[in-house]
């Protein structure tokens, strides 16, 4: 009988060992997980890749979704590839040399040869960045010319010239995002979606004012 006891006894330690050893493992896998989200969560994000850490890791989790890379010049890494349904879009992942990490992505969509489409484009990016984030922060939509322009041909020409303002900005916890009409020289003009990092904006911020 004292025999019997004494294996009861072991089999119960052996048992509350194994189930310590289990249980240790599940708390250590939860809080890795909560470890990730919570870092993960502090920054914003670019198609699920935080806008955060070295260029190369940046461009390493653009080619995972499916981005082409094309180069990477004075700390700018530069893409192409589909977004929000619209191809091809070239993509740019900005670092700080100061800070050495990535603190915003811009997105130009493709060039419109008309007023209505390239209008029709920002308004339904307003539309479904709205319905995401909400009511905007601040919209500026206008032209700075003179004469208000009254026909399409003449808010091409003012927006090539820089007399059109038209841009929408919203605010998150995690960082600002801009949308706005946009032009390079007189021959391209096109839609630009801007997202920055408000804790690797404030680092940049914070050493350009170091410098001063």
């Amino acid at each position: 009988m004292r025999n019997c006891r004494i294996d009861f006894f072991m089999y119960n330690v052996q048992k509350d060992s194994a189930m310590k050893r289990v249980l240790f493992i599940v708390i250590s896998a939860l809080l890795s997980v909560y470890v990730s989200a919570q870092s993960s969560t502090n920054h914003m994000t670019f198609k699920g890749i935080p806008i955060d850490g070295s260029i190369d890791e940046f461009v390493s989790g653009m080619k995972q979704k499916g981005f082409t890379f094309i180069v990477v010049e004075d700390g700018v890494a530069f893409f192409t590839g589909e977004f929000a349904a619209c191809s091809p879009c070239t993509i740019k992942a900005v670092s700080s040399n100061s800070t050495n990490v990535v603190s915003h992505v811009s997105v130009s969509f493709p060039s419109c040869e008309t007023w209505p489409i390239l209008l029709d484009n920002y308004s339904k990016l307003k539309s479904m960045l709205t319905q995401k984030y909400g009511k905007p922060k601040d919209c500026v939509e206008k032209f700075e010319s003179f004469h208000s322009p009254d026909d399409d041909s003449s808010r091409m020409y003012e927006l090539k010239f820089d007399r059109c303002k038209y841009w929408t900005q919203w605010e998150t916890k995690k960082g600002y995002i801009k949308l706005n009409i946009a032009h390079e020289g007189v021959m391209s003009c096109f839609v630009v979606l801007s997202y920055w990092d408000k804790v690797n904006t404030e680092k940049v911020n914070k050493s350009a004012m170091d410098d001063l």
